[in-house]
């Protein structure tokens, strides 16, 4: 009954998704990149005879969680091809170049027949999910087939169906997974309490991730240019809400300082929107890029808009605060990609599925806004307090570099998988 139910309502989002696609940008790019998605995954392994690693990520961010451990793979088994699949047009979209995988696709949608067509056609070797994706198709299909499967930096609440009265069904997935590799204490006690033991507490793959960041940093001459001497705070992966209580807070604050605003997504009618309602004066990163003026034109402006992807991660070097976007609506945006430069943190109320958010609130390094006043007297008190701001900033820094490792440790748990299922090969 639970398979029947559970696929039907992949089914029911399908249809959806292809109802919602002349309408919504996302949902058009989603189904129009799983249009004739099996014959393309196949056609394009069809030649191959190297072992295959499959790394599965949500969108964005589960990438750049996962991308130390492709990295890290490729370098310790160079004779496998790298399968990478997204399931959000968010993280497709951007990284469908990346040159760390030999084969980038949408995920199918997760039917039993999509499962079995896609693993046919890949013969996986081994597979990741990264984080919190548990698809219960495919993992099924891996386990039926003796798949080694590894679920790294997942992280577990007592609040989720797993732990209900109810979870039989999603308690049973689990065990599909050779090895859950999670981030935190209580997720390892959690997924002990159920009987599992193929449980490493391993920590969280971004920190890794961030630490390769500060060692791969690339400047960025009009944001150099636009900061100068200035203290400088970063927004980053802003939404509408955060605007809401972010623009009422720096229209009135009348100190030096400049602000460069990365929207999470790019839209002109809002970026404009913005630009109207913030008293000073706001230049595009694009106008200044595309009209050929010298950098310094950059310097009479009080806000930089960034209207392009992927720059933030750079962009944060120059911050002395950050504010990271998300936390009044869905979820919070990454915020240890800003903790790494070392400066005070500031988001919305909506973080406690945060670990890292959790943590860096509780040591000092952030802080939890709930509307514009709370926003004013925590910035005014950390811009105007030196020994408050660099306590703060010092608190993120060694948060970020205390964390890293979870890599080393998520290939330590692969190399025994794989030599176990060698072993088992040449038995």
């Amino acid at each position: 009954m639970f398979s029947f139910v559970y696929t039907l309502s992949i089914r029911l989002y399908g249809a959806a998704l292809r109802l919602a696609s002349p309408f919504h940008a996302k949902a058009r790019l989603a189904a129009a990149g799983r249009r004739d998605l099996l014959a393309r995954i196949q056609q394009a392994l069809s030649g191959n005879t190297a072992p295959v690693a499959w790394f599965h990520a949500a969108s964005l961010g589960e990438f750049e969680q996962g991308r130390p451990v492709m990295e890290a793979f490729r370098a310790q088994y160079p004779e496998y091809k790298i399968l990478l699949t997204f399931f959000s047009p968010s993280g497709y979209e951007i990284r469908k170049n990346y040159a760390g995988a030999d084969y980038i696709f949408y995920l199918p949608l997760d039917t039993p027949d999509n499962a079995r067509q896609l693993i046919e056609a890949v013969r996986p070797a081994i597979a990741f999910f990264i984080k919190y994706e548990f698809w219960y198709n495919y993992l099924r299909e891996l386990h039926q087939r003796g798949v080694p499967t590894l679920s790294f930096s997942a992280i577990f609440r007592p609040g989720q169906v797993f732990f209900k009265p109810y979870g039989g069904p999603y308690r049973k997935l689990l065990t599909y997974f050779d090895h859950i590799l999670v981030q935190n204490k209580e997720s390892d006690e959690l997924l002990r309490s159920l009987g599992l033991t193929a449980v490493t507490r391993a920590g969280d793959t971004r920190f890794d991730r961030v630490a390769q960041i500060v060692a791969n940093k690339k400047p960025i001459l009009i944001a150099e240019a636009f900061k100068e001497d200035t203290p400088l705070l970063v927004i980053g992966s802003a939404w509408q809400a955060d605007m809401d209580v972010l623009i009422p807070v720096l229209n009135a604050f009348d100190k030096p300082l400049k602000v460069i605003i990365a929207p999470h997504e790019i839209h002109d009618a809002e970026i404009e929107r913005w630009r109207g309602q913030l008293s000073g004066k706001s230049v595009r990163y694009s106008e200044v890029v595309q009209a050929g003026r010298d950098q310094s034109a950059v310097q009479d402006s009080r806000y930089l808009i960034i209207d392009n992807i992927g720059m933030l991660t750079s962009l944060y070097q120059y911050g002395d605060f950050a504010y990271v976007g998300g936390a009044f609506g869905k979820g919070l945006h990454n915020i240890l990609e800003p903790a790494t430069f070392g400066m005070p943190l500031f988001f919305g109320p909506r973080y406690e599925k945060f670990q890292e958010a959790v943590d860096l609130v509780r040591l000092g390094g952030a802080f939890s806004v709930g509307n514009s006043e709370h926003l004013r007297v925590a910035f005014e008190r950390i811009y105007g307090d030196k020994q408050a701001h660099t306590a703060a900033a010092k608190a993120s820094a060694d948060y970020v570099a205390s964390g890293v490792g979870a890599t080393a440790l998520v290939m330590e748990v692969t190399q025994k998988v794989i030599s176990q299922r060698l072993s088992k090969n040449t038995q």
